[in-house]
């Protein structure tokens, strides 16, 4: 009976183990694909022929890539509104769910109905343009940053970590003479480290692939990002390839000549490898913050 539980159970593993591996194979290959296109032979991409495998390989379109016009200022805007945008997020959602967790807190009751409230209704595209226009947010680059830091579901999480771990602590350094914000940086914020590196992931991707807000608010090329720009450019590849073409002074071959393909593939990779290599430092943090921030106890 042991061993064929054991041969059972072998079996099951090795089943689980070809399953997620394939699985984590496609979800690897349109990356793997897209760098290979920008690396190979345009040509060849161009046509569809490079799969598997890169074929003349060559970088000259990452270098034509960052010559593109707007590309630079739009990385330096992408990265601000990144690192300023998941700071202030966490932190807002951090200290709001402390004071929610405290029974002193001003109506804590009605604006906790309050919060959830407003996640079950949106009152839409024209209302939230209208009131951004009216608060001064066009052609802001804080329209980026200030209307992202009170997110409820984030401020949920935090709450409800909170409220896992022990109140005894609190007590006692409230009973020792610590005032509300010396608990929250001293006590509070060194326990809830998994779940606010969670909210970063969530924050971070958010704020790196968000464009929309670019296209409804800002009219500044100086405040374009990264996305918005990768946007434009998978719309108007033809134009900018050609443009790339007028403003090589070197003769290349034509495996090393843009064309709209290598253009689309290239402008994607640089956007989304970023966010791809900071992601795996956070990764450790995701599975405990989200499990302990989701289920009180």
């Amino acid at each position: 009976m042991g061993s064929l539980t054991k041969s059972r159970f072998s079996l099951f593993s090795i089943l689980n183990y070809t399953v997620f591996g394939l699985f984590t194979l496609l979800c690897i290959f349109p990356f793997y694909y897209l760098f290979i296109n920008t690396i190979s032979d345009n040509d060849l991409s161009s046509r569809g022929l490079i799969l598997f495998y890169p074929e003349g390989i060559h970088f000259r379109n990452y270098l034509d890539a960052l010559n593109i016009p707007g590309i630079r200022p739009a990385l330096l805007v992408s990265v601000g509104r990144t690192v300023i945008g998941t700071v202030a997020t966490v932190a807002g959602s951090a200290f709001l769910g402390y004071l929610f967790t405290r029974n002193e807190m001003w109506g804590r009751k009605f604006w906790y109905r309050f919060l959830v409230l407003t996640m079950y209704f949106n009152a839409g595209i024209i209302p939230w343009f209208i009131t951004m226009k009216n608060l001064g947010f066009m052609n802001n680059f804080w329209a980026y940053i200030i209307p992202a830091i009170v997110v409820p579901f984030n401020i949920l999480l935090v709450k409800t970590f909170i409220e896992s771990t022990p109140i005894a602590l609190q007590e006692s350094a409230q009973i020792d003479g610590a005032g509300y914000i010396t608990i929250f940086y001293k006590i509070v914020v060194p326990l809830i480290i998994p779940i606010l590196a969670t909210l970063a992931i969530f924050t971070a991707v958010g704020q790196w692939n968000s464009f929309t807000d670019t296209l409804f608010l800002v009219n500044d090329s100086k405040l374009f990002t990264l996305q918005f720009i990768l946007y434009r450019y998978l719309i108007e590849a033809d134009t900018l390839a050609n443009l790339l073409k007028n403003s090589i002074t070197t003769k290349l071959d034509t495996s090393q000549m843009p064309t709209p393909m290598t253009v689309q593939t290239t402008v994607t990779m640089i956007v989304v490898a970023p966010i791809l290599f900071v992601y795996p430092f956070f990764q450790r943090f995701f599975v405990k913050g989200i499990i302990i921030g989701a289920v009180k106890g």
